[in-house]
């Protein structure tokens, strides 16, 4: 009966060893990807400050632009 026992304690080390190794493999993965979303999320505010700068140049050039100005369409009809 030793020897069983024995082997069921040996078994369970085994067992909690792989569980260890498991976790703390989890707990890299969670870091790796707590990081990746902070980088995202860094990079879509950049992206975001640059589409504001771009809206508003683009803004800047339909209103220095006749193209798109408005037009009096009453003195052109005769």
């Amino acid at each position: 009966m030793d020897a069983v026992d024995a082997e069921n304690q040996v078994e369970l080390e085994e067992k909690k060893h792989d569980f260890i190794n498991q976790v703390l493999e989890l707990q890299h993965k969670l870091e790796d990807l707590s990081a990746r979303v902070v980088a995202v999320k860094e990079e879509n505010m950049k992206l975001k400050s640059e589409n504001q700068v771009l809206g508003q140049y683009i803004e800047n050039l339909m209103f220095a632009s006749s193209v798109f100005q408005t037009t009096n369409t009453k003195s052109k009809i005769k």
